[in-house]
């Protein structure tokens, strides 16, 4: 099969629609496959894209889409991560950067988070889910912790910089669970019941449950406090 490679990425540089030092850029830090998804005009990776010790500043306006395997972006100057996958199968790492959010970060991992050694002052922009380990410099969220009983602990038992950094996360903020249970009521209350009891009661007194709702949100709090979640 390898005499097929050569045509491979001579076809992808001539119907692309990047520029040849995007081509170059992606042929070289592609270990797997890449195309231009025609549906969305992102580029995915059929495998793994690791771009460390480059002096990049950004993507050289690439714009990822899905990453079936591990995204590596360390040791660059990174100051945004606008561009980045917004799905990865594996494990993504833009440690030793210039960040000082996530805006642009992939919003589902499936493996690993690592933004060790940057200037992070805010979350915002983190991903929604993450199976494996988050770690930063200021704490790290164990295997499947990335949810609010894992924001919790960290509010609690983390230092000062730590309850710092994870309370600009929207995640705990009722005005962020508010505008959910608006917007879709019956996914969000399933989302939140297994973590109610972890809550503190000061952003508990500011969820509002849509009242055509209570009765499903009891329910799904029962199942919890049976062990049923």
């Amino acid at each position: 099969m390898k005499h097929l490679l050569p045509f491979r990425v001579y076809e992808s540089q001539t119907t692309s629609g990047l520029t040849k030092k995007q081509e170059v850029f992606l042929n070289g830090n592609t270990k797997g496959t890449w195309s231009v998804n025609p549906t969305t005009g992102l580029v995915d990776i059929h495998g793994d894209f690791s771009s460390n010790l480059q002096g990049l500043k950004n993507f050289l306006g690439i714009k990822f889409g899905k990453v079936s395997g591990n995204f590596v972006c360390n040791l660059n100057n990174l100051q945004s991560l606008e561009g980045a996958p917004r799905e990865v199968g594996g494990n993504f790492s833009c440690a030793n950067n210039q960040l000082q959010s996530l805006e642009g970060s992939p919003q589902k991992v499936d493996g690993n988070f690592n933004c060790l050694f940057n200037k992070f002052q805010s979350l915002e922009g983190s991903p929604q889910e993450i199976t494996g380990e988050f770690k930063c410099d200021q704490f790290t969220l164990s295997e499947r912790k990335w949810n609010i009983g894992g924001f919790m602990e960290v509010l609690q038992k983390g230092s000062k910089k730590a309850k710092e950094l994870i309370s600009t996360l929207p995640y705990i903020q009722p005005d962020w669970w508010n505008s959910e249970l608006q917007r879709d009521p019956g996914k969000t209350i399933h989302l939140l019941a297994p973590w109610w009891k972890d809550i503190p009661k000061n952003m508990k007194s500011k969820i509002k449950i849509p009242s055509g709702y209570k009765n499903e949100f009891d329910l799904f709090y029962g199942f919890d406090n049976l062990g049923l979640f």
